[in-house]
This record gives C-alpha cells, sequence and structure tokens, in this order.
C-alpha cells in the first residue's frame, strides 16, 4: 500500500493537476470507479484485517519480543492509512464524482480537492510505510 499511494503522491496527483480542470476532473472519477475493484480492495481490506488479527493476538499472547512493534505497526495501518482512507480521501472523492466534469463547479473545486486530497493521502503513505517498518521491526 507505501508504493500504491507513494506514486500517488509523488507523480500521478501531479500529473492530473496538471491537466485542465475538466479532463482531472475526468481521469480521477474514472481512477476511483477503477480503485475499487477486487485487484485493489483485496490488498487494502485485506491488509486492515490482517492487522486486526494480528494486534488481537499480539494482546492475547503478549509476545517476549516484537510486542510494541506488531501493536504500532496496526494501529498505524488501521488509524493513519484505512481510517484516513474513509474519513478523509473517501469523502472528497464521492463530493468529486457528484460533479460534471465539465460544470464550473468541478473546474472551481478541483484545485481545492487535489490539495486536500494530497495532504491526506501524503499522510497515508507515511502511516502505511511506517506500519510496514514496525512490523519488519518485529520480525528481527
Amino acid at each position: 500500500m507505501a508504493g500504491a499511494f507513494c506514486a500517488f503522491s509523488a507523480f500521478v496527483m501531479r500529473a492530473l493537476a496538471a491537466l485542465p480542470p475538466a479532463q482531472g476532473v475526468a481521469a480521477m472519477n474514472s481512477i476511483n470507479v477503477f480503485a475499487v475493484r477486487p485487484a485493489f480492495m483485496i490488498v487494502f481490506t485485506g491488509s486492515a484485517v490482517v492487522c486486526v488479527v494480528i494486534a488481537v493476538v499480539t494482546l492475547v499472547v503478549w509476545p517476549d519480543e516484537g510486542t510494541v512493534e506488531l501493536l504500532v505497526g496496526s494501529v498505524l495501518y488501521l488509524f493513519g492509512v484505512f481510517g484516513l482512507t474513509l474519513v478523509a480521501n473517501v469523502p472528497r472523492n464521492n463530493a468529486l464524482a457528484r460533479l460534471d466534469p465539465g460544470a464550473r463547479e468541478a473546474a472551481a473545486y478541483w484545485p481545492t480537492y487535489v490539495r486536500e486530497w494530497s495532504v491526506w493521502n501524503h499522510a497515508r503513505s507515511v502511516a502505511s510505510a511506517a506500519a510496514t517498518v514496525a512490523c519488519v521491526l518485529a520480525l528481527t
């Protein structure tokens, strides 16, 4: 997930922002439709499920080593990735989807959308990478 979010932060959103607003809105709406397909959703939600399982098992078993790292990694993913997606990115995606790409409202909203969505995506990128690092540290 860290790689997907990083790619969006590093170049996808910049490329979309460089397009005329109608094209950028249309492209992002198309991306958002294709994002909720099984390939992405299995990895995205599957990672959340795995983090819940890891957290519960860690709390029950309380291993001698890696406990903090496993819990930190799970919390980072669940709140910093999954949670942020639900409360920050998805509502913006839904607002964008309600707009006609060629309408003035879409052109007016597009710069705000790109700025706000990107800020939250940067946060998801960092949280996802940090969650991965925490879980890897638990293995060492």
